[in-house]
Formats: structure tokens, C-alpha cells, sequence
């Protein structure tokens, strides 16, 4: 089985990136696929991640690379001392809660990318030690860049489940697809 990511209009660079970010986001929430909160708060590997930890951190990122695209404040902007909420559910929250609030993201991402003028439009980075000084990357970086972000952590994700119950990422497809 092919996790094939699809095409829009032959040519279009915007349906393109937004296909292959959202293919990523799909392979992080399907690794929660039939699991309970409980399994996916656990880190059954040696890593610190948690599944559901991975989910909020890349919900996070995308929203932080929006709102430098946007050149608004992020809300939900971490700090020294709230990093390593980052990584882990607090306060409450549910899998269902970060789903629903990395949908309104997505959401408002695809509303972005397909309303700017020009995927070579820029922004600047935000001062930071791994940052050059002054520097600045275009709409279709971040693109790739949230493409790379979530494509390392769905690999994590595929890890940590595997560690869970055995089940793959191919497993996860055909599960989903009721074809398991």
C-alpha cells in the first residue's frame, strides 16, 4: 500500500505544498488512530515523545510559522518556562481538544498560503541564536519547512506507536480506510 500524496491542477505549487503539509498532519493524527488518552500521554520508547505530545508540539509550530508569515503575535507563544508544555497535554486538555484547535490552524494556514500574492513573498525571522541576523524566508520555505517539521515528528510518531501495539504506519492507513 502507497501513501500517495494527490495532486491538484497540473502546475499548481500552492495545492502542491498544502497537499503534502496536510498528508503530514494526517500521518501524526492517524497515529493516535483507536487509542485512549492514557496510551497516547505514554512513551513507551526511549524517547521522551508521546504521541499526543508530538501532536500538540507540531500544532504549536505551525501556528508559530503562520503568525511569523502573518507578522502577528503568536497566542499561544511559548516561553523558557512553558517549553516543555510544548511536548505533553496539561491543564485538561484532550486529543480531541488538539485536534480541533491544529484544524483551525490548518485552516487558517491554507487561507494564508492560497491569499498571498506570491509564494516568493518573505518575512522576517524572529531573533534567535539558530537564526541568521536579519534573515528572512519566503512563504514557500515555511511551506517545505512545515513539510520537514512534520514529516521528522510523523517519524517519531510511527516509532512510538510501533512501540505501543505493533502497528505501522501502513497498518494505520489500511485501518483507517476500513481495509485492515
Amino acid at each position: 500500500m502507497v501513501a500517495l500524496v494527490p495532486t491538484e491542477a497540473h502546475g499548481d505549487e500552492r495545492g502542491a505544498f498544502l497537499n503534502f503539509v496536510e498528508a503530514q498532519r494526517a500521518a501524526l493524527r492517524r497515529s493516535l488512530l483507536g487509542l485512549t488518552e492514557k496510551q497516547a500521554a505514554s512513551r513507551p520508547s526511549a524517547s521522551e515523545l508521546s504521541l499526543s505530545g508530538l501532536l500538540k508540539h507540531v500544532a504549536e509550530v505551525e501556528l508559530n510559522w503562520l503568525r511569523l508569515a502573518q507578522q502577528r503575535p503568536n497566542e499561544r507563544q511559548r516561553t523558557e518556562e512553558t517549553w516543555g508544555e510544548a511536548f505533553r497535554l496539561v491543564d485538561g486538555e484532550t486529543v480531541p481538544d488538539v485536534v480541533a484547535f491544529w484544524e483551525d490552524v490548518a485552516k487558517q494556514t491554507e487561507e494564508f498560503v492560497r491569499s498571498v500574492p506570491s509564494l516568493d513573498d518573505t518575512f522576517p525571522l524572529p531573533p534567535a541564536p539558530w537564526f541568521p541576523k536579519d534573515g528572512r524566508v519566503s512563504v514557500r520555505w515555511m511551506l517545505l519547512h512545515l513539510v520537514q517539521e512534520m514529516g521528522r515528528h510523523a517519524g517519531h510518531a510511527d516509532i512510538v506507536r510501533e512501540s505501543l501495539d505493533g502497528k505501522g504506519s501502513f497498518d494505520l492507513i489500511a485501518e483507517e480506510n476500513g481495509t485492515a
